[in-house]
C-alpha cells in the first residue's frame, strides 16, 4: 500500500508551535513513528504552507500512484475550495486528520469544506489521528 501524507500550514512548526494546544510532538516525529508502526507501507509524507503547493501534491494521487491519501489541511480546510476541489478529482480515499477537536474551539474552525469530498474525518486525537487515518485506508 502507498499513502500520500499532505500536510498544510504551520504544521512544521509541530512541537513549538502553541504546545499547549497542538502538544511537543513534531511533524518528523509523526510520520517517524507511522513509518515503524506500518512496516509493509509506503508513505510519501509532503508539508507545505502553500495552498498551491499542496493542490500540486494531490494531484500526484490522480493516477494510480497512491492507493490512499491522507491530508491535515491545517487552516485550509476551513477556507480552501481549490483543496477541495483537487480532492474531489482523486480517484482514491482520502482521510482528512485534525490534531485538536475543531468543533471545540473557535466558531470558524467547526466547518471545513473539504469534509463532503473525503471518505472521513478523524479529529481531537492528537498524532494518533493519523495512525487512525492509516489503519481506516488499511481497512478500506
Amino acid at each position: 500500500m502507498r499513502i500520500l501524507v499532505v500536510n498544510g500550514p504551520n504544521l512544521n512548526l509541530l512541537g513549538t508551535r502553541e504546545p499547549h494546544i497542538y502538544g511537543t510532538t513534531t511533524l518528523w516525529d509523526i510520520e517517524k513513528g507511522l513509518k515503524e508502526k506500518f512496516p509493509n507501507v509506503t508513505f510519501e509524507w509532503y508539508q507545505s504552507n502553500s495552498e498551491g503547493a499542496i493542490i500540486d501534491t494531490l494531484h500526484k494521487a490522480v493516477g494510480s500512484a497512491f492507493d490512499g491519501v491522507i491530508i491535515n489541511p491545517g487552516a485550509y480546510a476551513h477556507t480552501s475550495y481549490a483543496i477541495r476541489d483537487a480532492i474531489s478529482a482523486l480517484k482514491v480515499p482520502v482521510v482528512e486528520v485534525h490534531l485538536t477537536n475543531v468543533h471545540a474551539r473557535e466558531e470558524f474552525r467547526h466547518h471545513s469544506v473539504i469534509t463532503s469530498v473525503c471518505r472521513g474525518v478523524i479529529a481531537g486525537f492528537g498524532s494518533k489521528g493519523y495512525e487512525l487515518a492509516v489503519r481506516s485506508l488499511l481497512d478500506s
